[in-house]
């Protein structure tokens, strides 16, 4: 029995007890011998189809207040059983709303995922194979060449000119000991261990082995003028200056590179790591390494496999194994509740973002780098300039000519690693919603 039945059971009882009472005052004030038959209580069973019409006849013929309060009460229970059956209805309607809305974000951030994972191990491969461009190169190693004549004179050329004019006051041919000189010397420039130091460029090499033979020699050796040395080495600093800034650049180039190299190999661990959990959670099996296989090579062969085809086509497969069946509606709910890590997956895709804005940084850090060497290279060869090594016209030429050279590389590395791809798909994931 519901409550409005229940409520008009009561009244109907208080009705008859009225109605009872009533009479009973008649036959106490008629003293009258006569018997008046009372009143049948009205029958108390009050059916559905007839509740509405009940109701309106105990208002017309009864005004008891508390008949009428427990009316009200009626009208009232009736009114909030129909409020709530539609807040009821509404409140489900919407959770199968919510529950589809979730699984679209999420399905539609995991498929933007694994085009981002493919992308950014891309990239990340691309930019730790860079070290400027060959071109560039070229030019860098020609600078640091002692028989290069890049700015106009040959360093080679310029020492064995000091050591006999200078050094040997241009006697270099008038006595066997001036011709062993020479010979020393020249073996010295040509010598192919300087050819092969990583540290320190060749001429800086050969300047300070030049120097520690010239004054071992005129230790024992009377005939080396101690001031026709120390002009020797005044002049040959010029040259040590102008290759040490440039060594300076390229060893400062060098290891912001490595750096650089580090940090966007520990990236690419990172991404590895998490591209685990994003693949084991939506049914594929996890990249593995092979021995010594790197892995840039690992992920390579991997994405051949899980791509934005493949994810699509696992969704599809998830949707039609959650259809109901004779229907063509999802149950969204069940899908969600049974596929929990799928969730996760998707929680977890900050971090992949915040993996392609790590990228960014480095992406970055190169191209400083780039500009930082630029400049040390300038002023390098400004150096040369300033010491009277080379020409001023064929230095304003040659710095002309590196700096088309570096924007070359600019444009070219720019073009290649197509930073804006990236970009433009990572923002296709909406990271900051979580879906609990």
């Amino acid at each position: 029995m519901d409550c409005r039945k229940a409520v008009l059971l009561i009244a109907g009882v208080l009705l008859s007890s009225t109605l009872w009472a009533q009479n009973k005052g008649k036959d106490n004030k008629n003293k009258d011998t006569t018997q008046i038959p009372v009143s049948q209580p009205a029958d108390t069973s009050i059916t559905d189809t007839s509740i509405a019409g009940e109701v309106n006849q105990l208002q017309i013929k009864y005004k008891d207040t508390s008949v009428q309060r427990l009316l009200n009460q009626i009208k009232q229970i009736t009114d909030n059983e129909r409020q709530n059956s539609t807040a009821i209805n509404g409140l489900l309607q919407g959770k199968e709303v919510d529950n589809m809305t979730k699984y679209k974000l999420l399905k539609a951030n995991l498929i933007s995922a694994s085009r981002t994972y493919y992308l950014l191990n891309k990239k990340i491969i691309d930019l730790k194979s860079r070290t400027t461009s060959n071109n560039l190169d070229v030019f860098i190693t020609s600078l640091n060449n002692p028989e290069s004549k890049a700015l106009g004179f040959s360093f080679s050329d310029k020492v064995l000119d000091l050591v006999k004019n200078v050094v040997l006051e241009g006697k270099a041919d008038k006595s066997k000991r001036s011709e062993s000189i020479i010979s020393t010397t020249e073996s010295i420039l040509n010598s192919p261990i300087f050819r092969g130091f990583t540290t320190l460029a060749p001429p800086l090499g050969i300047a300070n082995s030049l120097m520690t033979f010239f004054h071992t020699l005129s230790v024992n050796n009377k005939s080396i003028n101690q001031e026709n040395l120390k002009k020797f080495e005044g002049e040959l600093n010029k040259y040590v200056a102008y290759y040490t800034a440039l060594n300076e650049g390229n060893q400062k180039f060098q290891y912001g590179l490595n750096f650089n190299k580090d940090q966007l190999n520990m990236l690419q661990q990172n991404m590895y790591d998490h591209l685990l959990f994003s693949a084991s959670a939506m049914g594929f099996t996890p990249p593995a390494k092979k021995g010594t296989e790197t892995l840039g090579v690992t992920l390579n062969q991997y994405f051949l496999t899980f791509n934005k085809e493949n994810v699509e086509d696992f969704f599809t497969k998830l949707e039609k194994k959650y259809t109901i069946p004779g229907t063509d509606k999802i149950n969204y709910e069940r899908l969600l509740r049974e596929n929990m890590s799928l969730k996760e997956a998707n929680n977890q895709l900050e971090d992949l973002v915040m993996q392609t804005k790590r990228f960014e940084n480095l992406y970055n850090e190169y191209f400083t780098l780039l500009d930082s060497y630029y400049s040390t290279v300038i002023s390098a060869m400004n150096i040369a300039s300033d010491n009277g090594l080379a020409d001023k016209n064929i230095v304003k030429q040659k710095q002309a000519e590196f700096t088309n050279l570096k924007n070359e590389a600019i444009t070219d590395i720019q073009a290649s690693i197509n930073i804006g791809e990236l970009q433009n798909n990572t923002s296709n994931i909406k990271y900051r919603y979580k879906i609990f």
